[in-house]
């Protein structure tokens, strides 16, 4: 069984930013902008976006947060958005999800110019990533196919089943694994809380993609000897042991799966710092293209 460090991939490529940065700046041409916009003080939030800003400082990026507080209007979050679209130093930003239930969210998406969108989530960057076009791709999806690219882990002709359906993780993953692609030309069957006979689904898949959201979700009877499991899941649960009070647990129960694996990645160190370099990643392509 092979654990799959997420950590040591996303430092890597982290050094390998870094390094264009420092020849961008040796030319005196712009340092890539990275801006987030934060509502609220949600734990999970706040913690993502702190890594985010970290993540600016190692690679060399300049980077703006932007907070408004739980009961911002819509319209309110909507100029601060347009000011952004219309910044020409910010060469991409995020709104960070979830956002207050008073808020439309797909609204919020669809006003980020597509070309700062480097979260990947604007109908125009999803249709172009559909069709195989260059695009910002989701920022979990790029790193699970990157992580599985470094891995030299063979999807070709590999049976491929992602559980869970959702716009960010399950849909965009599905499509790239399944795209005309290196990695890539999978056979990808999406399942979700409707499926049925999910568990005869997942013992004939040869990669499982567990982006459901419930912790310890795929058991060892769901997974065949030698699968690939790459795990999304970061649901916080209690943990009075912990100075914080909680852990984040993953969708997969690692300690009865990780046996049965070729390969695993853990929760957390796994997926999630690929999450934050493949932003910094479309972050710097943003810069190119501006």
């Amino acid at each position: 069984m092979v654990l799959i460090d997420g950590k040591k991939i996303s430092d890597e490529i982290k050094s390998e930013i870094a390094d264009e940065v420092k020849n961008i700046a040796s030319k005196g041409e712009k340092i890539p902008h990275l801006a987030a916009i934060l509502v609220g003080n949600d734990g999970g939030s706040e913690t993502y976006v702190a890594h985010k800003v970290k993540a600016c400082e190692q690679v060399g990026f300049q980077s703006t947060l932007i907070r408004l507080p739980s009961d911002v209007t819509e319209s309110e979050l909507l100029k601060q958005i347009s000011g952004l679209n219309n910044n020409p130093s910010v060469d991409g930003f995020i709104v960070q999800l979830p956002l207050p239930k008073h808020i439309d969210e797909q609204k919020i998406i669809e006003a980020i110019d597509p070309n700062k969108d480097v979260d990947g989530f604007h109908p125009v960057n999803v249709g172009r990533t559909v069709i195989g076009l260059p695009a910002f791709i989701s920022a979990t999806p790029a790193g699970i196919v990157e992580l599985i690219k470094r891995y030299q882990i063979d999807v070709s002709g590999k049976h491929c089943v992602v559980i869970g359906r959702s716009n960010i993780v399950g849909r965009p993953v599905s499509i790239l694994l399944s795209q005309k692609n290196t990695p890539g030309d999978a056979t990808v069957t999406v399942v979700h809380s409707r499926s049925k006979n999910l568990n005869e689904i997942c013992l004939s898949a040869d990669i499982i993609i567990a982006a459901i959201g419930s912790p310890g979700f795929v058991k060892a009877n769901m997974v065949k000897e030698g699968a690939v499991i790459i795990d999304v899941g970061t649901t916080r649960v209690n943990a009075p042991e912990t100075k914080s009070g909680w852990r984040l647990k993953g969708d997969v129960d690692f300690d009865s799966v990780a046996p049965k694996c070729s390969f695993i990645t853990p929760v957390p160190g796994g997926v999630g710092p690929m999450t934050i370099v493949s932003l910094l990643k479309n972050t710097l392509l943003a810069a190119k293209k501006q």
